[in-house]
């Protein structure tokens, strides 16, 4: 049987906000729970997000000064849109081997832990591994929905094992 788990979301002008979250947390990790804090657009560190992971909480954390697509203006909605579009195809000395839907993941060469895009500097190892995504998204429907044309990338949409065939990467 599944448990059942809370989803308790502050938003909003003013404070309170995180002191309200932070203090949940800390109660649910004392009463034995599992944790898992998103905070998206708060800059600057907090006292309490180390402590709190130290106790065993996940913390996933966006970067400070990021906006929300509807706050956008169309120059930042246009290098938005260039960054995340950076990873629907893998392309090896010019043949793609894996497009969206399938995963594109790039991983760390020394710790195996998956490296996201704004972390990529001039030098860091990775590797990349494509998985096949869930068969929902290989259907006409999910194709639509997240094939590579969708994204405007001019290919049909071909699974990666049979785009890999042979076993060349």
């Amino acid at each position: 049987m599944m448990e059942q788990g809370l989803l308790h979301l502050y938003w909003g002008d003013g404070k309170g906000k995180t002191t309200a979250a932070m203090g949940l947390a800390l109660r649910a990790l004392g009463s034995g729970k599992r944790v898992v804090i998103v905070q998206f657009l708060k800059g600057g560190q907090s006292g309490e997000i180390p402590l709190l992971a130290q106790l065993g909480a996940k913390i996933f954390r966006g970067k400070g000064g990021q906006k929300f697509v509807f706050q956008m203006n169309e120059a930042e909605k246009a290098a938005a849109r260039a960054v995340q579009n950076e990873n629907l195809t893998a392309t090896v000395e010019g043949e793609i081997l894996a497009t969206t839907p399938d995963l594109i993941c790039l991983v760390d060469t020394d710790t195996f832990q998956p490296v996201p895009t704004d972390a990529l500097k001039y030098g860091k190892r990775v590797m990349v591994v494509g998985l096949k995504c869930f068969p929902l998204w290989r259907t006409q429907a999910g194709l639509d929905l997240v094939g590579p044309r969708y994204f405007g990338v001019d290919t049909d949409y071909i699974p990666l094992e049979e785009r890999c065939k042979g076993g060349r990467a």
